[in-house]
């Protein structure tokens, strides 16, 4: 199997809701190099417009992980997260924020505990973003802010603080980097959703509930938003 056979079936998964078996896979993804192409190359497919981005790292001197990302919520979700995204000018620099839950969900029958590198093809298991409303990009004590969480049929979850970098653009120069890599240009208003606040939240449900950050208020979300 190659490359060019996996974002051709990975395309079809997000079309059809079929999943892949990540042992038929495994040699297509050698290296992130790899991983990044595969992603392009199924956005491409779908005709993703770039303009929507997730990015990570593991601490201030990464690794980091970038993928675009889906601009249609999908469906068989496995859980949501918590972030803050952020609306970029043309050169990368923060102009907006807002609260976000990122969907998740994967084209793997082996779902988050696929490799990594496949996982990381498959648009890090990204299925969607959902945007609550834009407040203009300001420094906050982010390691201090409290944050709730409210999802069908469980606890609200409440906690402080919970972001890997404790400052969300602290990922853009490496997000930067990495979406400009082959000669792209960066068209102003790109959103940029920044890594999840306490991992990823399973769901028991449908994907709907409310998230509240201090100094970023509230959002009511629903799959369907």
């Amino acid at each position: 199997m190659n490359k060019t056979a996996l974002i051709e079936r990975l395309a079809a998964c997000h079309r059809d809701g079929s999943r892949l078996k990540a042992a038929d896979w495994a040699d297509a993804v050698r290296d992130e190099a790899d991983a990044y192409a595969v992603q392009d190359g199924v956005a491409q497919a779908l005709s993703w417009r770039f303009e929507r981005w997730k990015s990570g790292g593991a601490s201030a001197q990464g690794p980091f992980s970038h993928s675009p990302v889906n601009p249609v919520a999908g469906k068989s979700l496995l859980g949501v997260e918590a972030e803050v995204a952020l609306r970029v000018d043309s050169s990368g620099a923060p102009e907006a924020m807002c609260i976000a839950i990122e969907l998740v969900a994967s084209r793997w029958q082996e779902g988050l505990d696929a490799p990594a590198l496949l996982r990381m093809a498959d648009h890090q298991s990204n299925a969607g973003l959902l945007l609550g409303p834009w407040r203009p990009y300001r420094e906050l004590d982010w390691s201090q802010l409290e944050w709730r969480l409210t999802l069908p049929g469980q606890p609200d979850i409440v906690r402080r603080g919970g972001h890997s970098l404790n400052q969300p653009a602290g990922v853009l120069p490496a997000w930067f980097r990495h979406a400009t890599r082959n000669g792209a240009s960066i068209a102003a208003g790109t959103v940029v959703t920044t890594g999840a606040w306490g991992g990823l939240h399973p769901l028991a449900g449908p994907a709907l509930g409310r998230l509240a950050i201090e100094g970023l208020g509230e959002f009511s979300f629903s799959a369907a938003a």
